[in-house]
């Protein structure tokens, strides 16, 4: 059982790497119950579609009440294991599913539960630390960097696929996670109408919970490049091995660009991606432009066209990123849960 949410404010990430771990699970041949307090529909119906159950919570994210109700669901159907994907499951909430004697894994990105009383805890980022974990159960088990990177099994495809790194990128992919709140992708789209490459094109991709599909769609109209831009696009690998770049927000997103070599761009929308954008960038496998909101069009539009020209720093960032994520991280995680 996955216990995860997701909204326009806080995007779809969680549930999404729920959704990676889950088809992993049913690949092994189990079954998977997602418990929700915030789903949008989009979402919903794309977890009935992979065959995921779909139970509401009721009670206020993160509280005892819904540490209460998601024990009591977990027994119900006979979880033997709950996971947790959320910054609102902190140590206490972990507690209180182990007191009902189930075992827990806790999803995290920097330690932010502070305690760990959960059986595992997966950290699939770059940089990683065990010291985050320093208070934690004497038999907690930690599964730390991109090795245990949470990707949908359509990502275990990039595995055997070459990517050819042309002279000059002229496909751009502009993908700013499930809502991006503050648009983000406004600025994006902006700056490609001043990238002056022949031949150039992008995808900018919009997500199911975006609020601002209107206005997007409206710049886009206005825009002197050629842009397409498709809403809930559900087969991401396709485009990534289309772009010759990208330009994207951090997190998950980070490693699945990787598992696929596609170089790119990132820019920071959330507190959680500052750590992840800072890595990549330091690894070789990106150019991290900071908070979206330092960033304006034209200076956007000019580090673009030097990515654009830059042959051999893609090549470099494509090869680091393979060489650190293979796309078969929720295998290995199941596989711990399977052993323990």
């Amino acid at each position: 059982m996955i216990r995860a949410d997701a909204s326009a404010r806080m995007g779809a990430g969680h549930v999404m790497r729920g959704l990676a771990l889950a088809q992993a699970w049913q690949d092994g041949g189990g079954s998977v119950m997602i418990a929700a307090a915030e789903l949008p529909p989009t979402l919903r119906n794309r977890l009935v579609a992979e065959d995921c159950q779909i139970e509401a919570i009721g009670a206020t994210p993160g509280s005892a009440s819904d540490a209460h109700e998601t024990a009591a669901i977990a027994e119900c159907v006979g979880a033997e294991w709950v996971v947790l994907d959320g910054y609102q499951f902190d140590g206490d909430f972990q507690q209180r599913l182990k007191d009902e004697g189930l075992r827990v894994l806790a999803i995290d990105d920097y330690g932010h539960a502070g305690r760990y009383p959960a059986d595992l805890v997966v950290n699939q980022n770059l940089g990683a630390d065990e010291r985050w974990y320093a208070d934690r159960a004497p038999d907690t088990r930690l599964l730390l960097g991109p090795r245990f990177a949470l990707l949908r099994r359509e990502f275990a495809d990039a595995a055997g696929w070459e990517r050819t790194i042309p002279e000059v990128a002229r496909k751009v992919l502009v993908t700013l996670g499930g809502a991006d709140p503050d648009n983000a992708t406004l600025t994006v789209i902006q700056a490609l109408g001043r990238v002056a490459v022949e031949g150039l094109e992008a995808i900018v991709v919009v997500g199911g919970s975006n609020p601002h599909l209107e206005s997007l769609e409206e710049a886009v109209r206005r825009s002197s490049a050629r842009i397409e831009l498709p809403v809930d696009v559900t087969d991401m690998p396709a485009l990534m091995r289309w772009a010759d770049v990208a330009v994207a927000a951090g997190g998950t997103t980070s490693w699945e660009r990787a598992a696929f070599g596609l170089p790119g761009l990132v820019l920071v929308l959330a507190d959680n991606q500052a750590g992840i954008a800072t890595a990549c960038d330091s690894a070789g496998l990106d150019w991290n432009l900071g908070w979206y909101k330092a960033v304006d069009a034209q200076p956007l539009a000019g580090v673009l066209h030097r990515l654009i020209f830059d042959h051999a720093c893609r090549r470099g960032m494509a090869q680091a990123g393979r060489q650190m994520v293979d796309g078969f991280g929720a295998r290995r995680v199941t596989r711990q849960l399977v052993e323990g």
